[in-house]
């Protein structure tokens, strides 16, 4: 969770008591938050990353929930702290569990060594769960890892947004005939996700290929001893809107010979 003294020690350095978050967001740069939190001799109250890092609603600074305030990035060492809606739901899944029969005929060994989200994901590949489940066999994996954004620009709760050159990083990207499938492992079971993690890809992926963009969050669960692996898949009706995300579908499966 972000630092509460530090934001409160930023928040007033640049006097934003005296700011109308209705009217416009606010830029904070790394520079100025390290001026902000020189002294504090605490890692976690002084470090750039760990102070931006406000993935789900609860990892926001006290000061950003009383104001309903969430941070986006604008370029590298550059934010904007903005009014609104930054965060998205990421339901429960309740629906019976599906029994998946994999399609390899030898045990992957290496997929036991370790608990990531990553082997987890690629052990799902592997076994066409992915496939299967976007109903499309022609997926196969083409994006993994950092990228830059291009220049970009988009609408946050009304306000007109523009970014340009951000990190961005998804656990993998399957590329088919038609379609570029963007995935986001989670590690824990989290009832809410800072949009960004889908959207800044999302437009990445949009403004660099002809095809359809579909994002996904993907986690594995342990239940009563069981692996099991549950898949959101999500979309933006409006690709221009930070804030027009939807659950288009889920499912849970087991995976079994």
């Amino acid at each position: 969770m972000a630092s509460d003294k530090s934001w409160k020690k930023i928040w007033d350095d640049k006097g934003l008591d005296n700011h109308d978050f209705d009217q416009s967001p606010v830029i904070v740069t790394a520079k100025e938050i390290k001026a902000s939190c020189q002294d504090f001799t605490e890692t976690h109250d002084k470090e750039v990353r760990i102070l931006c890092k406000q993935d789900k609603r609860e990892d926001r600074p006290q000061i950003f929930k009383d104001k309903g305030l969430f941070l986006l990035p604008k370029k590298n060492g550059c934010y904007y702290i903005i009014k609104g809606e930054g965060y998205v739901d990421v339901p429960d899944i309740t629906t019976p569990i599906i029994d998946y029969h994999k399609q390899l005929d030898f045990d992957l060994e290496s997929s036991k060594v370790g608990d990531s989200e990553m082997q987890h994901l690629d052990y799902a590949y592997a076994n066409s769960l992915i496939r299967t489940f976007m109903g499309d066999p022609s997926l196969v994996l083409t994006i993994r890892g950092r990228k830059y954004t291009p220049q970009f620009n988009f609408k946050v709760n009304g306000f007109d947004i523009e970014t340009e050159s951000v990190q961005t990083e998804v656990d993998a990207g399957y590329e088919g005939r038609n379609q570029i499938v963007l995935i986001e492992a989670k590690n824990s079971s989290n009832t809410t996700e800072i949009i960004r993690q889908l959207y800044y890809p999302y437009r990445q992926w949009s403004e660099n290929t002809t095809k359809e963009v579909v994002p996904i969050f993907f986690e594995k669960r342990t239940i009563e001893g069981e692996e099991i692996y549950y898949i959101w898949q999500y979309k933006f009706n409006d690709v221009n809107d930070y804030n027009s995300i939807q659950l288009v579908r889920s499912a849970r499966y087991r995976i079994v010979k």
